[in-house]
């Protein structure tokens, strides 16, 4: 007995990082870490819900885009060392912790008048937690390798110069917190390219990488579902329209999970294919890049989604007044910013990208002015049988085509 408690206790306070193998894969801690990400997703969504209007929009990216940068530092971390065992499961613990504490107060962030800064400030400061202790971990699992050190160290010079102004901007509120916090963005994002173009960050095991990524995705993909039971509410009976509506949710999920799935399975393989500073390349433009448009798309149609189901359910009209502009960008334009994102990711990883892809953007964009002017049960359904057609050329097209018309039971399964 004492032996083995010897040894838990070892592998809590082991003295080095296990380092990745390149068979590594997603661990069940992983996934447990990724759960405290869907409920900030879910928090966004509840914020923009709450007050529909353009700028909402725009702060809903901004707070996005920060969890994104939360998220995607841990993935790297994971994939240099195990971030299960040991002092890097307590510290990712803890960084846990943070980001759950930020989610709390996301849809108090931009509010104005006495109180208001507290919000604000608790957001900033587990963000730079949350930051402080990847930046620790990472350093500390990178020992032994000289130029993982030496991009650590760039990428910690100009971290801390993004606290600044997202510090100020949770101080002034208004338009200032708006500009200061997009401007620490660009600058704590501008530094990991930085840091990538000097030295690169190395990618221990393509297939745990990707893997993360693609999970974050679907578990994203779960939110536009969770929209739905949102939009309806406990309260209101459910009606005929309203289960139309969700099962032309459900269809349109289905569609971008399909979209999804083929392309990356034509992405895994070519990131296992590239070696050394190409892989490292591939892996930073492809997913770290690539895959916000992704995640930012999925939640925009989420709140669409959840703005038609209240209309139908609370709407005497029973649905036949036209969409408002606001669900109507989110619905359309959310769609288009995804398969902006997909074709990007395609354009960095297998480095081909098919007419019809380049293209689906633009014309869920030139859907959306109709949208805007059908009620929100036939632009819904515009917008799902658009996708239904795109998934089916896409089968029929890319069959037998390359790369990109692979599927991957592997991916599916897991």
């Amino acid at each position: 007995m004492a032996s083995d408690e010897d040894e838990v206790m070892g592998r809590i306070f082991r003295s080095r990082p296990v380092v990745t193998a390149e068979t590594h894969r997603t661990t069940l801690f992983e996934i447990f870490f990724d759960l405290v990400f869907v409920f900030g997703f879910i928090r966004v969504t509840e914020f923009m819900i709450a007050r529909p209007a353009p700028v909402t929009l725009v702060q809903g990216f901004i707070v996005l885009l920060l969890l994104w940068n939360s998220w995607l530092v841990y993935s790297w971390l994971g994939n240099q060392a195990r971030i299960d065992v040991g002092l890097i499961r307590a510290g990712v613990t803890v960084g846990m912790a943070a980001v759950f504490l930020a989610a709390l107060v996301i849809p108090d962030v931009w509010e104005s008048g006495p109180g208001a800064l507290g919000p604000r400030l608790i957001l900033v400061m587990a963000y730079i937690v949350v930051r402080v202790i990847h930046l620790v971990l990472y350093h500390w699992a990178a020992v032994g390798s000289p130029r993982l050190l030496r991009t650590i160290r760039v990428y910690a010079l100009t971290t801390p110069l993004s606290w600044v102004p997202l510090v100020l901007g949770a101080v002034f509120g208004g338009t200032a917190q708006i500009l200061l916090w997009t401007a620490a963005l660009v600058v704590d994002m501008g530094g990991g390219v930085v840091a990538s173009v000097l030295s690169g960050w190395p990618v221990r095991s393509p297939g745990h990488f990707t893997e993360r990524h693609s999970l974050v995705v679907i578990i994203a993909l779960g939110e536009s579902l969770i929209s739905v039971g949102t939009g309806v509410g406990a309260e209101m009976m459910i009606r005929g329209p309203v289960l139309v509506a969700a099962l032309l949710t459900l269809a349109a999920t289905v569609c971008l999970y399909w979209l999804y799935a083929r392309s990356a399975a034509a992405a895994r393989q070519a990131l296992t294919m590239n070696f050394g500073l190409r892989r490292d390349q591939v892996a930073a433009n492809a997913y770290t890049v690539a895959h916000f448009p992704l995640i930012a798309g999925i939640i925009y149609l989420a709140l669409g989604v959840e703005q038609v189901l209240a209309g139908l359910a609370h709407d005497e009209s029973h649905g036949t007044d036209a969409l408002n502009w606001i669900p109507a960008v989110a619905l359309f334009g959310g769609t288009a910013l995804y398969l902006a994102g997909r074709a990007t990711f395609l354009s960095f990883s297998v480095r081909s990208v098919r007419p019809w892809q380049f293209l689906a953007p633009g014309v869920a964009l030139l859907l959306l002015p109709a949208g805007r002017y059908l009620p929100g049960l036939t632009a819904l359904g515009l917008l799902t049988t658009f996708l239904v057609v795109l998934v089916s050329y896409e089968a029929v097209a890319g069959r037998g085509r390359g790369p990109g018309a692979r599927s991957d039971p592997e991916l599916t399964a897991r």
